[in-house]
Protein backbone atom coordinates (compact mmCIF):
# COMPACT_ATOMS: atom_id res chain seq x y z
CA UNK A 1 0.00 0.00 0.00
CA UNK A 2 2.87 2.37 0.80
CA UNK A 3 4.31 1.76 -2.67
CA UNK A 4 1.03 2.79 -4.28
CA UNK A 5 0.87 5.99 -2.24
CA UNK A 6 4.49 6.83 -3.07
CA UNK A 7 3.88 6.08 -6.76
CA UNK A 8 0.76 8.27 -6.80
CA UNK A 9 2.62 11.08 -5.02
CA UNK A 10 5.46 10.78 -7.55
CA UNK A 11 3.06 11.03 -10.50
CA UNK A 12 1.35 13.99 -8.87
CA UNK A 13 4.68 15.73 -8.36
CA UNK A 14 5.68 15.07 -11.97
CA UNK A 15 2.32 16.45 -13.13
CA UNK A 16 2.69 19.60 -11.07
CA UNK A 17 6.24 20.11 -12.34
CA UNK A 18 5.08 19.61 -15.94
CA UNK A 19 2.29 22.16 -15.50
CA UNK A 20 4.72 24.65 -14.00
CA UNK A 21 7.18 24.10 -16.86
CA UNK A 22 4.38 24.54 -19.43
CA UNK A 23 3.35 27.80 -17.83
CA UNK A 24 6.90 29.15 -18.07
CA UNK A 25 7.50 28.10 -21.67
CA UNK A 26 4.17 28.94 -23.34
CA UNK A 27 4.97 31.54 -26.02
CA UNK A 28 3.01 34.73 -26.60
CA UNK A 29 0.49 33.96 -29.39
CA UNK A 30 1.24 35.42 -32.82
CA UNK A 31 -2.45 36.24 -33.31
CA UNK A 32 -2.49 39.02 -30.71
CA UNK A 33 -3.27 42.53 -31.87
CA UNK A 34 -5.75 44.20 -34.18
CA UNK A 35 -6.32 42.63 -37.59
CA UNK A 36 -8.65 44.40 -40.03
CA UNK A 37 -10.09 46.43 -37.17
CA UNK A 38 -10.86 43.39 -35.00
CA UNK A 39 -9.31 41.26 -32.29
CA UNK A 40 -8.47 37.67 -33.24
CA UNK A 41 -11.21 35.06 -33.22
CA UNK A 42 -10.92 32.89 -30.11
CA UNK A 43 -9.61 29.34 -30.50
CA UNK A 44 -12.24 26.64 -30.12
CA UNK A 45 -11.27 25.86 -26.54
CA UNK A 46 -13.16 26.62 -23.34
CA UNK A 47 -10.40 28.88 -22.03
CA UNK A 48 -11.09 31.93 -24.20
CA UNK A 49 -13.80 34.50 -24.74
CA UNK A 50 -14.31 37.53 -26.94
CA UNK A 51 -16.78 40.32 -27.59
CA UNK A 52 -16.24 39.96 -31.34
CA UNK A 53 -17.12 36.33 -31.96
CA UNK A 54 -20.31 34.78 -33.29
CA UNK A 55 -19.79 31.62 -31.23
CA UNK A 56 -22.23 32.07 -28.35
CA UNK A 57 -20.29 29.99 -25.79
CA UNK A 58 -17.19 32.18 -26.32
CA UNK A 59 -19.05 35.51 -26.46
CA UNK A 60 -19.44 38.24 -23.88
CA UNK A 61 -20.90 41.74 -24.35
CA UNK A 62 -18.41 44.59 -24.82
CA UNK A 63 -17.89 47.35 -22.28
CA UNK A 64 -20.13 50.27 -23.14
CA UNK A 65 -19.59 53.89 -22.21
CA UNK A 66 -20.99 57.35 -22.74
CA UNK A 67 -18.96 60.49 -22.90
CA UNK A 68 -15.37 60.86 -23.93
CA UNK A 69 -13.55 57.80 -25.33
CA UNK A 70 -10.34 59.13 -23.75
CA UNK A 71 -11.99 59.24 -20.32
CA UNK A 72 -13.37 55.72 -20.79
CA UNK A 73 -9.90 54.46 -21.76
CA UNK A 74 -8.37 56.14 -18.70
CA UNK A 75 -11.01 54.50 -16.53
CA UNK A 76 -10.22 51.12 -18.12
CA UNK A 77 -6.50 51.61 -17.48
CA UNK A 78 -7.26 52.25 -13.81
CA UNK A 79 -9.49 49.17 -13.52
CA UNK A 80 -6.91 46.96 -15.24
CA UNK A 81 -4.14 48.28 -12.99
CA UNK A 82 -6.10 46.96 -9.99
CA UNK A 83 -6.19 43.36 -11.31
CA UNK A 84 -3.65 41.27 -9.36
CA UNK A 85 -0.56 39.94 -11.16
CA UNK A 86 -1.21 42.01 -14.29
CA UNK A 87 1.45 43.45 -16.57
CA UNK A 88 0.61 45.93 -19.34
CA UNK A 89 2.51 44.86 -22.47
CA UNK A 90 1.06 47.37 -24.96
CA UNK A 91 -1.17 50.42 -24.59
CA UNK A 92 -1.46 52.91 -27.43
CA UNK A 93 -4.68 54.61 -26.33
CA UNK A 94 -7.00 52.47 -28.44
CA UNK A 95 -5.51 48.97 -28.05
CA UNK A 96 -4.20 47.42 -24.85
CA UNK A 97 -2.62 44.01 -24.29
CA UNK A 98 -2.05 42.82 -20.74
CA UNK A 99 -0.71 39.57 -19.36
CA UNK A 100 -2.34 38.19 -16.24
CA UNK A 101 -0.46 35.49 -14.33
CA UNK A 102 -2.24 32.93 -12.16
CA UNK A 103 -1.23 32.74 -8.52
CA UNK A 104 -0.40 29.05 -8.19
CA UNK A 105 0.95 27.61 -11.45
CA UNK A 106 1.98 30.96 -12.96
CA UNK A 107 -0.15 30.40 -16.10
CA UNK A 108 -0.31 33.45 -18.35
CA UNK A 109 -3.56 34.70 -19.84
CA UNK A 110 -3.54 37.30 -22.61
CA UNK A 111 -6.20 39.99 -22.27
CA UNK A 112 -6.74 42.51 -25.06
CA UNK A 113 -8.92 45.60 -25.27
CA UNK A 114 -9.90 47.52 -28.40
CA UNK A 115 -11.59 50.92 -28.28
CA UNK A 116 -14.44 51.53 -30.73
CA UNK A 117 -14.88 55.26 -30.00
CA UNK A 118 -17.74 56.10 -32.38
CA UNK A 119 -19.87 53.25 -31.03
CA UNK A 120 -19.07 53.92 -27.36
CA UNK A 121 -17.69 50.40 -26.89
CA UNK A 122 -14.54 48.70 -25.74
CA UNK A 123 -14.15 45.20 -27.12
CA UNK A 124 -12.04 42.61 -25.36
CA UNK A 125 -10.60 39.15 -25.77
CA UNK A 126 -9.25 37.03 -22.91
CA UNK A 127 -7.46 33.75 -23.55
CA UNK A 128 -5.32 31.29 -21.62
CA UNK A 129 -2.06 30.28 -23.28
CA UNK A 130 -2.04 26.75 -21.88
CA UNK A 131 -4.68 24.04 -21.70
CA UNK A 132 -8.21 23.64 -22.98
CA UNK A 133 -10.26 24.74 -19.99
CA UNK A 134 -9.79 27.41 -17.35
CA UNK A 135 -12.85 26.56 -15.24
CA UNK A 136 -14.38 29.93 -16.13
CA UNK A 137 -11.43 32.03 -14.96
CA UNK A 138 -11.35 34.32 -18.02
CA UNK A 139 -15.10 34.95 -17.90
CA UNK A 140 -15.04 35.70 -14.16
CA UNK A 141 -12.08 38.06 -14.56
CA UNK A 142 -13.75 39.95 -17.40
CA UNK A 143 -17.00 40.18 -15.45
CA UNK A 144 -15.09 41.69 -12.50
CA UNK A 145 -13.43 44.18 -14.86
CA UNK A 146 -16.85 45.05 -16.32
CA UNK A 147 -18.33 45.51 -12.84
CA UNK A 148 -15.48 47.80 -11.76
CA UNK A 149 -15.59 49.75 -15.03
CA UNK A 150 -19.32 50.40 -14.65
CA UNK A 151 -19.02 51.12 -10.92
CA UNK A 152 -16.63 53.98 -11.62
CA UNK A 153 -19.02 55.57 -14.11
CA UNK A 154 -22.38 54.03 -15.08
Amino acid sequence: MTHIILLAAGFLLIGVAAMFFLSLTAPRPATLGVHSGRLAEPPRTANCLSTQTDVRSFWMAPLEFTGSPAEAWTRLRHVVSEVPRTKVVTDNGSYMHVEVTSAVFRFTDDVEFLLEPDAGRIHFRSASRVGRSDLGTNRKRMQRIRDQFLKQHP
